[in-house]
């Protein structure tokens, strides 16, 4: 068959297309899709855009025997309680097959206060693990070898001082620096956009991760010290291709800190790591991460001069979609969750979190985080989805939707930069940032969603249809009081215990550095080891360079 019969057969069945199945349709995001793609929507001399499996610009994957040479790492989010509660779960997780840990820190933690802090009160250990001091962090990880296991932790504006705790409580361990593995969030940008869980003012921040960008390259070779965020973004309303464009751009502008800092893209460009959303619409999730690859390979290597293959890989965790969860019916999100799963592992992803049924009405109970790490394994074990190397490649709807995907978030990446003047991708951010740019989008995206859903344009099983009049209650787990007034109580006895001179010392340090032009991580993981507190190092850095408070936006 030749093109002129390939367009005739293309011709032929549009015409019998009726009006109702020609009618428009989208993506979740808003992207217009057709009823059927064919050979002229993806033709055969666009391979060179598709490439091999392990070959540059990487769409199909980063290695070329995929999952069949190593499966993705299955890595659950969890946090809850105290430390010693939280480790009795990652033992748990790790016993029933869990290959790395990803920690979830409460509110307090998060902000970067102590649990007896004022502000702290009702919220310890309601949303994740409460960290105090690096003894914490010692017992969040007692009887789990630092050197043998891989950790996440999500956690972005006192990220460097839990980082020194975690380094801290490693050397307890006998585990020297270099053995490290593990990846630290780190993302300010993502914050300032949309989780808002920030301590001082972009420049400060950036200051901070480019010390860390710096120690971890020249002592910790195989940590990533930057797991660029899309998830939250994702979260907090935005369509596909924001997230993609938004998290991409913040990693350039990572990449921007690290050359300023004059690191060698080669050497620092592979410790950054990824943090994507699996949404509920399967096709645009491929899409997405398939251009996610790609687009990160072409700038690192065409823009930012990285040479080697490494460098210009994008590594990412991909966690299902928190917001598509629902209280009404919530068995339905066992089903949610596979779905975006399985999208997520086609997509390529280097790691999973799978989401527990009762996620969006409280921390998840034991079973329910069973079951969420049991989807993993099924997917994993019993599918052949590891058995065939991006088996949705060459499909004519999904490479046209990559490429689609591709050029809007292209799209927004040349607007980002205008907004800096087309200098840096950095200024772009700053000043869309001080806008109000970014948070305008989301917010817009996030209401024509809502818009979408209360018009019956788009469909929720079992909230605007499908209901029941009845469903029987689910149990849930609660944190109970206690947990805040037991570490509360563990924080006074541990400062009593301390050298305090060393403490007051070590944080002297701190603030003699931060008014310096010196690294700022090897002073605070010397506090660290002294016990000084979040609260205090914290503390004392926003007395020091200012607290952040977003501009009101009209």
């Amino acid at each position: 068959m030749d093109a002129a019969d390939i367009q005739g057969s293309a011709d032929r069945w549009a015409h019998r297309l009726s009006r109702t199945e020609a009618s428009a349709r989208t993506t979740l995001g808003g992207l217009p899709i057709e009823p059927a793609y064919g050979p002229a929507d993806s033709p055969p001399e666009d391979f060179a855009r598709i490439g091999s499996p392990g070959e540059y610009p990487f769409t199909r994957g980063l290695h070329s025997t995929g999952y069949r040479g190593r499966p993705w790492t299955i890595r659950q989010f969890a946090g809850f309680g105290n430390a010693t509660q939280t480790n009795q779960r990652y033992r748990a997780i790790l016993g029933a097959g869990g290959g790395g840990l990803s920690v979830a820190f409460d509110m307090p933690t998060l902000m970067g206060r102590d649990s007896d802090d004022p502000q702290a009160r009702g919220e310890v250990g309601h949303c994740g693990v409460a960290i105090d001091s690096a003894s914490d962090m010692e017992l969040l990880f007692d009887g789990i070898p630092l050197g043998d296991v891989t950790t996440s932790m999500t956690i972005s504006g006192p990220a460097v001082p839990i980082f020194c705790m975690y380094v801290a409580a490693a050397e307890r361990q006998g585990v020297a620096h270099g053995q490290l593995n593990g990846t630290l969030q780190t993302d300010i940008f993502k914050e300032y956009m949309a989780q808002k869980e920030w301590l001082f003012t972009p420049q400060p921040h950036l200051r901070l991760i480019g010390d860390l960008m710096e120690f971890c390259a020249h002592e910790m070779p195989d940590y990533k010290p930057l797991s660029v965020s899309g998830y939250h973004i994702r979260e907090a309303g935005s369509t596909a291709v924001q997230e993609l464009a938004f998290t991409l751009a913040n990693g350039l502008a990572y990449v921007e800190l690290g050359l300023s800092r004059g690191l060698d893209v080669d050497v620092f460009a592979p410790q950054l790591s990824f943090f994507f959303d699996a949404h509920i619409d399967f096709f645009e999730e491929i899409a997405k991460f398939r251009a996610a690859r790609r687009i990160w390979a072409r700038w690192m290597r065409d823009v930012y001069g990285a040479k080697t293959e490494k460098a210009q890989w994008l590594r990412f965790h991909t966690q299902t979609a928190g917001v598509s969860l629902t209280a009404q019916q919530p068995d339905n999100n066992v089903v949610r969750t596979a779905i975006e799963a399985l999208a997520a592992v086609l997509g390529g992803t280097n790691s999973l979190h799978t989401n527990a049924l009762d996620e969006v009405l409280a921390l998840p109970s034991e079973r329910a985080a069973s079951i969420a790490l049991r989807t993993q394994q099924v997917l994993m074990e019993e599918t052949g989805v590891t058995n065939v190397v991006d088996p949705l490649g060459g499909s004519w709807f999904v490479e046209a939707l990559t490429d689609q995907v591709e050029a809007e978030a292209e799209k927004l990446f040349a607007k980002i930069r205008a907004l800096g003047g087309d200098t840096t991708m950095t200024a772009g951010i700053l000043r869309g940032i001080e806008d109000g740019w970014f948070n305008g989008l989301i917010a817009d995206a996030a209401y024509h969603q809502q818009e979408a859903f209360e018009s019956g344009e788009r469909h929720v099983v079992g909230v605007n249809v499908f209901t029941d009049e009845f469903e029987p209650p689910l149990e849930i787990m609660r944190v109970s009081h206690e947990v805040e007034r037991e570490q509360c109580a563990a924080l006074v006895v541990r400062r009593a215990q301390r050298d305090q001179a060393k403490v007051d010392a070590s944080l002297r340090t701190v603030l003699e550095v931060a008014r310096s032009d010196g690294n700022m991580v090897p002073p605070m993981l010397d506090a660290a080891r002294a016990e000084a507190t979040l609260g205090e190092i914290c503390g004392l850095l926003v007395a020091e360079w200012g607290a952040y408070t977003e501009p009101a936006r009209w």
